[in-house]
């Protein structure tokens, strides 16, 4: 591991406080993905208490997840500028302000506002966790406790619309946020003693402030190799996305299955998404980020072609779409962290922008995809399978770049 004085990161105090940091991070790089789905369940009980109207309900959800978006340009910058701990500390303080209005809110315009505040709280986490782990480590291993983190993202909402949907049954629609605030104080109470300053020193001359935000994206901007790996993540994320957009469609219209198999086959993926985090971080620094990265791309393009082909010749299957889903996942799971420590590695410096605005980047392509592939229902599962071949031949291209520096 290379020394303090050459990355410019302060490097971990003992084994315990490594391990109870990297608890830490792990948590609050879910704490956006679980909010966002927990109260899903409780979406028709919300309609009905407020007599509200679908669009309206549909507001907390869809305007919450354009905040993270946002958010992720703002925290990135700001940490570069005052610092990793205080902007990850107050992120989760506001996360629970947020969540305390939720659980008290007396009309629906109120929820919907207190759902912006409490996604944008919630955002630092996504931005954060894994800025503070490259800070802190060299790229073989960033690479390897970054793929416990973007797990942790996966996981996170596969289990929340369970856990949610026992909660809202048991006490309530109310419960969820109070639910959802009582794990953000809990993470502030373990944040607070656990997490250090990470962050490089900024560049001679540099004069924090906001004004010079833009001038940070435009150095990002420039960069080729910056660019390339943005891209190369937000594809391979906007390829399952356009999954899970038609997903619903697919497996309950088109193959006529039940809304609990489809839940069951959806976790799944996310199991093998979730493997191939835990394999990356396991192989990574034995066989190193490139290749990893190859490797992960070319399962992603494959598996994407499998499901194209399969759907053309036979149509919707179980078999012909989520064997080769289980793959594909394993694959965005090697690909996935190692990008990410790639190009958080460029600038060390500027790293919080760098993952803000490849954060910003991977969740609006992500939005596209779902918000293009969603809409098209054309009686098959060819518009799902298409945009997903479409999305892995362009994080290919990415690739390809990437390798020609």
């Amino acid at each position: 591991m290379r020394s303090s004085a050459a990355n410019g990161a302060v490097p971990p105090r003992s084994a315990s406080v490594d391990a109870r940091l990297l608890v830490v991070l792990i948590a609050s790089a879910a704490l956006a993905p679980f909010a966002l789905q927990v109260f899903l369940p409780a979406l028709p009980t919300i309609q009905a208490s407020y007599a509200a109207s679908p669009a309206e309900v549909q507001l907390t959800f869809s305007l919450s997840t354009l905040v993270v978006a946002f958010t992720s340009l703002l925290y990135g910058p700001l940490s570069d500028r005052i610092g990793r701990r205080p902007t990850m500390l107050f992120g989760i303080a506001v996360f629970v302000v947020g969540g305390l209005l939720c659980a008290l809110a007396p009309s629906i315009e109120v929820l919907i506002l207190a759902r912006i505040v409490q996604a944008g709280g919630g955002g630092v986490g996504l931005v954060l966790a894994r800025t503070m782990l490259r800070d802190l480590y060299p790229p073989e291993r960033a690479a390897a406790a970054i793929a416990y983190v973007t797990m942790a993202m996966v996981v996170a909402p596969t289990l929340a619309p369970t856990i949610g949907g026992f909660v809202v049954g048991q006490s309530g629609w109310r419960a969820v946020f109070w639910l959802s605030t009582a794990v953000g104080v809990l993470l502030l109470l373990a944040a607070f003693p656990v997490l250090r300053e990470t962050r490089h020193p900024l560049a001679p001359g540099t004069t924090p402030g906001p004004l010079t935000f833009a001038s940070d994206f435009r150095r990002l901007v420039r960069s080729r190799r910056f660019v390339a790996y943005a891209l190369l993540i937000a594809f391979c994320y906007a390829s399952y996305f356009a999954f899970l957009a038609a997903a619903p469609y697919v497996v309950m219209t088109l193959m006529g299955l039940a809304p609990g198999a489809y839940g069951l086959l959806f976790i799944t993926v996310s199991g093998t998404y979730a493997v191939g985090n835990f394999l990356a971080a396991r192989l990574t620094p034995k066989v190193g980020i490139e290749r990893m990265i190859l490797v992960g791309t070319v399962v992603l393009v494959a598996a994407c072609l499998a499901i194209l082909a399969g759907v053309l010749l036979k149509g919707a299957t179980v078999l012909g779409i989520f064997l080769p889903m289980a793959v594909m996942s394993i694959g965005q799971g090697f690909v996935m962290p190692n990008a990410q420590a790639r190009l958080l590695g460029l600038f060390p410096d500027r790293a919080g922008s760098a993952s803000g605005l490849a954060m910003f980047l991977q969740m609006g392509l992500a939005a596209l995809a779902v918000q293009v592939v969603g809409s098209i229902q054309a009686g098959s599962a060819l518009p799902m399978a298409l945009g997903m071949f479409l999305m892995a031949c362009a994080a290919a291209a990415a690739v390809v770049v990437v390798r020609r520096g």
